[in-house]
């Protein structure tokens, strides 16, 4: 690790920052882990998974960490060093260069960012749950030819009191047949 690169930011408002993606998911934290360090790296634009990818992020920050997994602010700003590092040896650029851009976009960070949390679609599953098309077997027959529920009649079965089984299909034809 390079002693020579410096953080040029003010390290009371990164703290603050640093604070809130460290408390992401769990607001008692005190340390960051590394989901949260490549979350806040993510957000800021820094992890792009070209130059720097979340397991150059998680080989820099198991080096500075080690068993515990778990990384301190100044702990954290070695991490950022290290990664600098990693770009630096990419970009042909020096680490300080390195370091300096990446500073620069995680001091502009606010917030952690929700926005990519999934969201439910409701039209679909109300779209696929009562498309009638779809119905097979006993279902269909609760709706008429253009998708129309039947209502009480399309839902239960009514006896018709002839006389005959259900499935008798020669009903009234005796009469005929014997000339009656």
């Amino acid at each position: 690790m390079a002693a020579a690169a410096e953080f040029n930011w003010d390290n009371a408002d990164v703290k603050k920052k640093w604070d809130a993606f460290t408390k992401f998911g769990a607001a008692t934290a005190t340390e960051m882990t590394g989901k949260n360090f490549d979350k806040w790296l993510k957000d800021a634009g820094v992890l792009d998974n070209k130059a720097i990818t979340g397991t150059m992020t998680g080989i820099a920050f198991s080096k500075v960490t080690g068993p515990k997994k778990k990384a301190t602010f100044d702990e954290t700003k070695k991490v950022l060093t290290f990664v600098a590092e990693d770009r630096a040896r990419q970009s042909k650029k020096t680490i300080q260069d390195e370091l300096d851009a990446i500073t620069d976009k995680l001091a502009k960070l606010e917030a952690p960012s929700v926005g990519g949390a999934a969201k439910a679609n409701a039209a679909g599953v109300y779209s696929r749950l009562t498309d009638h098309k779809k119905y097979t077997g006993a279902h269909k027959e609760r709706f008429d030819a253009e998708g129309k529920g039947k209502g009480i009649a399309g839902r239960s079965d009514t006896a018709e009191n002839t006389g005959y089984v259900g499935a008798y299909k020669n009903k009234d034809t005796y009469d005929k047949a014997h000339g009656k």
